[in-house]
């Protein structure tokens, strides 16, 4: 196996990038698809999220656009992903890498303006980064053309077919030239993923990285916390976390050396006397960060993975996860660091919102619990600073030999009540070690409310605003899933209609809808899926006024609940269509905050009317509650 950026093929204007951005090794699903998509082979990819699969794709899409040096007006490329987030964050990635190369990506997605993407499209872009949904409905106005484009990405592809994304993806894919390339990652392979491979993958590179196994149940003695914060406010939160926590030695583990180097400056501004470790270090100066580490004159440690390995402190008392690492095997293997000998260690893990699947994944691996945390106001961290002050007080006055500051407390006291000597004395030895933190305290953080529900989380879907595809609307017309759209002949076949079917099943799994009849998608056969804790004593029924005489679907219904109420698609149950409403299952601690989240949201135009199910079994129109 090639254990180098370089050894994989990547070009020097790639490496440069990669140097720039700290990354020091490739993961193992980039030393496994990097060789073969730059080789021109289709590849079928299975790794969890969170392993590198964006770099994975990325990294060879940019060294083939470096090497041909195309003008950017038809994409080479398209990249598909089941979320407007991930788009952006796809994207963003293209970009960072690909500075060097002047790589065109446009990204688009539901939620944003319409005329801005057609825009950018026109001017010319290598990579088009997309939602299923919202490249279809490009393909249908003829503003994407595909008629150079040399590799498909599906990204992420369980999510999307989970998402009711599976007809779009078959309808791009039928759109896209025969003799592209395709790579498909997924995170798991169920039939429908092995059957799409089938249908549109020529002799794919077939890898697998397979979750750890062998660590289940062996996580050390070590109490476990996260804290759920975004992106921006994750140094101010570490912040205060770490001065409720009080370490004695903590190991505070980035992705970065920029990352380190960044989060070792702030972390100095508060008081605390920090030594950064990575790659880039030489080892004289490796060995003298660890001497001071050992010695007990170092607070926290922040350092890379590859940079922290070996590292064993016995006074380490606290390991950090800056960000959720990219395996379980990995969080194991950082956290066993502490909690050694019989004593008990803590493992803090910063985690941004869409990073909640990750501590899912290394919960289920390692079968422990990790405690979702509120990160700690300004005024638990100003208690708790003026309690660390009382003990060093407390200290100072057991060790004794104040003979010499007695003279200062007579004079003073002459003058002043002595409390208020002893008071004043507290403060400044207080503020002296609140340093510059306090300002940093007086920033407000989000508390992101969607964790503290079981199963629950944001997991940002299709759409925005309270709207769902083109035009502003879930499903809505012009731009929106059902509206009949002029269809084009994909691959030199018979012009192809991309709205909705009167016959076969949807894009669901579910079977077609019938005037005036129910359009059942049972979980399991494509639909979203429930967690496995779902069963018949928790699942409710609510009631939407907005049924097939509307065009609705369930996708349509999929992609308002995810994102007007937060709610994890997988939890959703049975959706059933009839002519004028229609009734979605719900875990029963979600079907109060569903029914407001809707009531304020728009689908296919309309403000529609929404409660809890009343049971009846028939067309007419349903009593209001």
């Amino acid at each position: 196996m090639k254990d180098t950026f370089e050894e994989l093929g990547l070009g020097p204007e790639l490496l440069a990038e990669l140097a720039v951005l700290g990354y020091e090794e490739p993961t193992p699903i980039q030393k496994a698809a990097i060789p073969p998509v730059l080789e021109g082979k289709d590849l079928l990819g299975q790794a969890a999220t969170g392993t590198g699969k964006t770099a994975a794709f990325a990294l060879p899409i940019l060294q083939k656009i470096g090497k041909m040096k195309p003008e950017a007006l038809k994409p080479l490329a398209l990249v598909l992903v089941p979320t407007r987030e991930l788009a952006v964050q796809v994207s963003e990635a293209f970009h960072k890498y690909g500075k060097g190369l002047h790589a065109s990506v446009v990204p688009i997605y539901g939620g944003q303006e319409f005329h801005r993407q057609i825009v950018g499209l026109k001017r010319g872009a290598h990579v088009v980064v997309a939602t299923p949904g919202r490249a279809l409905d490009h393909l249908r106005r003829e503003t994407l053309d595909l008629s150079a484009l040399q590799l498909v990405v599906l990204d992420e592809a369980d999510e999307m077919l989970d998402m009711g994304f599976a007809e779009d993806l078959e309808l791009i894919l039928e759109a896209a030239p025969e003799t592209r390339q395709t790579a498909l990652f997924s995170a798991t392979l169920p039939p429908r993923i092995a059957s799409i491979a089938e249908r549109h993958l020529k002799d794919p590179a077939r890898i697998l990285i397979p979750r750890d196994t062998g660590t289940k149940g062996s996580v050390p003695k070590v109490r476990q916390t996260a804290y759920i914060v975004p992106r921006g406010h994750k140094i101010a939160a570490l912040g205060r976390v770490l001065d409720l926590e009080s370490p004695t030695l903590a190991l505070v583990f980035c992705r970065t050396r920029l990352e380190v180097d960044e989060l070792a400056d702030r972390l100095v501004g508060r008081g605390y006397r920090v030594e950064a470790l990575h790659g880039g270090m030489s080892q004289t100066e490796r060995d003298r960060v660890m001497k001071k580490a050992r010695a007990g004159t170092v607070d926290l440690l922040v350092a890379t993975d590859v940079a922290a390995r070996g590292i064993d402190i016995d006074h380490l008392t606290h390991v950090v996860n800056f960000n959720v690492p990219a395996s379980p095997e990995s969080y194991v293997h950082r956290i066993g660091r502490t909690g050694r000998a019989g004593r008990e260690g803590v493992a803090i893990t910063i985690a941004e919102p869409r990073e909640h699947r990750l501590l899912r994944n290394i919960e289920q691996t390692t079968r422990q619990k990790i405690a979702i945390s509120t990160v700690p106001t300004p005024l638990d961290v100003k208690a708790r600073r003026l309690d660390l002050t009382k003990g060093a007080v407390r200290d100072v006055l057991l060790a004794g030999e104040l003979e010499g500051y007695r003279v200062v407390v007579e004079t003073l006291a002459a003058e002043f009540d002595l409390m208020d000597v002893a008071a004043a004395a507290v403060r400044m030895a207080h503020e002296l070690t609140a340093g510059e933190a306090a300002q940093e305290d007086d920033v407000h953080i989000p508390v992101i409310e969607s964790f503290a529900r079981p199963n629950a989380g944001p997991r940002p879907g299709y759409g925005g605003g309270g709207n769902y595809g083109g035009g502003g609307n879930y499903g809505g017309g012009g731009g929106g899933y059902g509206g009949g759209q002029q269809g084009f002949a994909p691959r030199g076949a018979a012009p192809r209609n991309f709205g909705p079917r009167a016959d076969g099943p949807n894009e669901s799994g579910a079977p077609a809808r019938k005037p005036g009849g129910w359009n059942k998608g049972p979980a399991g056969e494509g639909g979203p899926r429930g967690g496995n804790d779902r069963n018949a004593q928790d699942m409710v029924r609510i009631y939407i006024a907005a049924g097939t005489k509307m065009g609705m679907r369930p996708a349509d219904l999929v992609g308002a609940i995810a994102n007007e109420a937060n709610v994890n698609p997988r939890g959703i149950g049975d959706i059933e269509i009839a002519e004028t409403f229609s009734i979605v299952e719900l875990p029963e601690r979600d079907v109060d905050h569903v029914i407001r989240a809707l009531r304020g949201a728009t689908l296919r135009g309309r403000k529609v009317k929404v409660n809890r199910d009343l049971g009846f079994r028939n067309n007419a129109p349903r009593p209001q509650q």
